[in-house]
């Protein structure tokens, strides 16, 4: 067996993080069947074609992972944000998911998922301390 040797690192190599990234999704693929991950974006535009918001995440495994949601200021409470969520899950039943998920905290309106039909499936209280993380699923 091959001694190693454990150290940090700040600031790694490209190559090192890929090795780790492909270790990790060659395991996790061996173990759950490949991914088949194709992004999902979808964005608000205001008139002059300047982003205004955005949802951004993944297909993969049958389930949409939304990643960044993402609204200026003042297109909050609009309806936009239901509207590129909608719109996200349209897609992902296309591509034959049948769940989704994403994580949020507890300063950035988790009510608003639960309003859009998700359903809270974890929490972390204290994180960031005074805040909650929490996990959101949905059955498509």
């Amino acid at each position: 067996m091959t001694e190693l040797t454990i150290s940090e690192d700040d600031y790694p190599e490209m190559a090192a993080v890929e090795g780790i990234q492909r270790g990790l999704h060659g395991f996790n693929q061996e173990m759950g069947g490949p991914y088949d991950r194709e992004p999902v974006t979808v964005l608000a535009r205001d008139e002059k074609g300047e982003v205004q918001g955005g949802l951004l995440g993944l297909t993969y495994w049958n389930w949409l992972f939304i990643d960044w949601l993402w609204l200026h200021r003042d297109q909050r409470g609009k309806g936009t944000g239901s509207r590129l969520l909608e719109r996200a899950e349209t897609i992902a039943r296309g591509r034959k998911c049948t769940d989704a998920y994403t994580d949020t905290f507890s300063f950035q309106a988790p009510h608003f998922w639960v309003r859009n039909g998700w359903e809270e499936a974890g929490r972390l209280d204290g994180m960031p301390p005074g805040h909650a993380r929490i996990w959101f699923k949905k059955k498509l």
